[in-house]
């Protein structure tokens, strides 16, 4: 994905004008580590898986010892977080004994992706070995790299407000790194639609793509249809609402559209549009997933894109969806 503050300004967020700052020249600052307890608490203590084994949660926040800051220097933001953390969490098994753990988090820092931060699993001291460990260490995990990655966005869009103002042409911006990933993608002319609210004749694409992810298909679905997940991949802030009539809005409004069909773990049909777009303007994107064991392909469909914005649809959806997918949660290589 792009750097900061480079890429196509149409997947990039807005911010909002002001006076202040102009052209972002002064290195400004901000204090983000009480923030960051308070946000982190809450994400952790979120955190519970269930399985065959039983059930396993976070119930403790036991060590929490770092610090975070923002700079912004000529209109670039440099975060810096480092934190070393330790999280109790409680087992029930399905018999009904009840079991302590440890989870340690030694390096969460701005120098690792979520994918890449260090998660131990332990129980507790004289506790027998139990499968909810497991349960824990798999599962668990996942739920615990998934607040790591809603912390590091939420850090990036929420806390940010009023960082980046104004550069000279009134217009700030900023994306997200770079992911090299294969996605297999093929378009084919479509037809020319009418734009309902101009009147125009808009000659139109079909745009069909597809990814393998390192997940299930219900994790999968999480993501795409939780508003804090979805500002986690993006890193951006977002609306959605997941059901038939729900509308979602994406990287600041740049994307916005309303969802048609959802069928959990299956298939979500929606109506979407970039804001660049004739008004009123939009194409039907049929999202698919299957179960490959241990894999899931999510196969992506578009009906009635511009002709002129198929490259930019296709880039846009792997880099800002694909990989920032595959980046901030870890589902492009296996978990240790």
């Amino acid at each position: 994905m792009a750097k900061w503050g480079q890429g196509d300004p149409r997947w990039i967020v807005e911010q909002r004008a002001d006076a202040t700052n102009v052209n972002n020249w002064h290195w400004t600052e901000r204090d983000a580590t009480a923030w960051s307890t308070d946000k982190l608490k809450e994400l952790f203590l979120a955190v519970s898986v269930q399985g065959e084994q039983g059930t396993c949660e976070v119930t403790e926040v036991s060590k929490l010892d770092g610090e975070a800051s923002i700079n912004n220097r000529k209109g670039k933001l440099i975060f810096f977080y480092e934190w070393d953390i330790k999280l109790d969490w409680t087992g029930l098994s399905t018999s009904g004994v009840k079991y302590k753990g440890h989870v340690e988090i030694p390096n969460l820092s701005d120098e690792n992706d979520p994918s890449e931060v260090e998660i131990r699993v332990s129980l507790a001291k004289d506790e027998p070995d139990t499968s909810l460990k497991e349960l824990m260490r798999k599962s668990g995990v996942q739920r615990i790299r998934e607040a790591v990655g809603q912390y590091i966005a939420t850090l990036k869009s929420e806390f940010t407000q009023g960082m980046i103002l104004p550069t000279k042409n009134g217009v700030s911006h900023t994306a997200v790194a770079d992911v090299k990933q294969k996605a297999a993608n093929a378009s084919t002319q479509d037809k020319t639609v009418t734009c309902p609210t101009t009147g125009v004749k808009i000659p139109t694409c079909k745009v069909s793509m597809k990814e393998t992810f390192l997940t299930s298909p219900e994790e999968l679905y999480r993501v795409l249809t939780q508003q804090e997940l979805v500002q986690g991949f993006t890193h951006a802030p977002a609306t959605v609402t997941a059901e038939k009539g729900g509308k979602f809005q994406l990287l600041g409004g740049n994307v916005s559209g309303e969802f048609i069909e959802v069928e959990s773990e299956k298939r979500i049909v929606m109506s979407w549009r970039f804001k660049t777009w004739p008004a009123g303007h939009h194409a039907t994107i049929t999202l698919t997933f299957t179960d490959k064991g241990g894999e899931t392909e999510l196969r992506m469909e578009a009906r009635g894109v511009p002709q002129s914005e198929e490259q930019h649809l296709k880039d846009g959806w792997k880099r800002y969806y694909f990989d920032g997918i595959k980046q901030t949660f870890g589902f492009g290589a296996m978990l240790l």
